[in-house]
C-alpha cells in the first residue's frame, strides 16, 4: 500500500503542478490556447488521481497531498524554472513532509480494534 500510494501522490502532484505551469504558459507568456487546454485537461487528471487513493478519509488524504504537493513544488521550481531552493525553502519543505507522513501513516486506533503498536 506503501508504494501504491507514494506513486499516485507523486502522478497527482505533478499533473496539478504541470497543469497549472501550462496555463501559467498559456497566460503570462501569450502562448497559444493549446497550452490551456492541455493545462485544463491534466488539471481534470489531478482531481480523478487521488480517487484511486485506498486511504477512506477524503479530507485526510488532500491534506497530506499537500505536503506533497509542497515538496514537488520546490523541486520543479528548481529543475523546470531555475531557482534554487535556499535553506529555508529545504527546512519549509522537511517539516511539511514529515507532517504528510505523520498523517498517513501514523498508527491509529480504529473503532472496534486496538491501535497497531
Amino acid at each position: 500500500m506503501f508504494i501504491r500510494s507514494t506513486v499516485l501522490f507523486l502522478l497527482a502532484g505533478l499533473s496539478e503542478i504541470a497543469g497549472g505551469y501550462f496555463i501559467w504558459i498559456w497566460l503570462r507568456y501569450d502562448a497559444t490556447l493549446l497550452w490551456g487546454v492541455l493545462g485544463a485537461v491534466v488539471l481534470v487528471l489531478y482531481g480523478i488521481i487521488p480517487c484511486f487513493q485506498r486511504f477512506p478519509n477524503f479530507g485526510r488524504i488532500y491534506a497530506a497531498y499537500g505536503g506533497v504537493f509542497v515538496v514537488l513544488s520546490i523541486f520543479w521550481g528548481w529543475w523546470i524554472d531555475g531557482s534554487q531552493p535556499d535553506f529555508f525553502d529545504w527546512l519549509g519543505t522537511l517539516i511539511v513532509l514529515g507532517g504528510t507522513t505523520l498523517m498517513l501513516w501514523a498508527p491509529r486506533k480504529q473503532p472496534g480494534k486496538e491501535a497497531v503498536k
